[in-house]
């Protein structure tokens, strides 16, 4: 818990530099073709996400993003915790706008800060087309876009199989797929408790995944899903390479 106080004030010192230096400013209303990344509030979310995940939580990054400095893209990672969006993120320079289930999206008391970063609720019962047109747009907008494949948090150390919405989404859009994966001492908790403890992690980050785009076919789709799911298999092993 002293760890957890003396992240608070720093975060407060922070956000306290960031007012003074804001408050006798006149109040600029984001304009129409201004993107979420260029929004004051989303920088300083970013920001303290950014100590939260690197100060508070001890992480070791093995290996940088690959992502492209401008143009579509989608993330894909292992799922180990409800604290990995925000992990991920801390290491990205750009926004990943992150699928994530709707049971968390509607919490009241951070379901803001997801609506902020235009997080896409995705329902877990079944197909959500309304949740595979937002990702479509993003894409096409030019965002990345971050999804967990596995559809839920692992039980165990193996990967769960993979939808293969991530293979549809790339093939349509003819956008790269960039692979993760993660593992530390967060994995299995639940928000609250992977908040207010500190952590372990490490996470390491991969080049595009090369595959077969040439058909949207059944066959086609679950050859890709499964080359993109060799990729984050292939990460493990060096998040592995030293017990965390």
């Amino acid at each position: 818990m002293r760890r957890l106080a003396e992240f608070l004030a720093l975060v407060s010192a922070v956000m306290f530099r960031y007012l003074t230096r804001t408050v006798d400013r006149p109040a600029e209303l984001p304009g129409p073709s201004e993107s979420v990344e260029q929004r004051a509030i989303v920088r300083v979310a970013r920001g303290v996400n950014r100590m939260f995940a690197r100060v508070y939580h001890q992480m070791t990054v093995l290996s940088p993003p690959r992502l492209p400095r401008k143009g579509a893209a989608i993330l894909v990672s292992n799922h180990i915790s409800a604290l990995d969006p925000m992990l991920i993120q801390s290491v990205c320079s750009r926004l990943v706008i992150w699928m994530m289930a709707r049971e968390y999206y509607e919490l009241k008391s951070i379901g803001w800060v997801f609506r902020m970063v235009e997080a896409i609720p995705v329902e877990r019962s079944g197909r959500d087309m309304a949740a595979t047109r937002s990702a479509l747009r993003s894409l096409h907008s030019g965002r990345v876009v971050g999804i967990f494949p596995e559809g839920k948090i692992e039980t165990d150390d193996n990967l769960l199989p993979f939808q293969t919405g991530v293979a549809m989404l790339a093939i349509k859009t003819g956008v790269p797929v960039f692979p993760v994966y993660l593992d530390g001492t967060q994995r299995g908790q639940e928000m609250v408790s992977g908040i207010i403890h500190a952590n372990r992690v490490r996470i390491a980050f991969g080049p595009a995944v090369e595959f077969d785009r040439g058909s949207t076919s059944k066959q086609s789709l679950e050859a890709a899903t499964e080359q993109i799911k060799a990729a984050v298999l292939t990460l493990r092993t060096s998040v592995w390479g030293d017990t965390i």
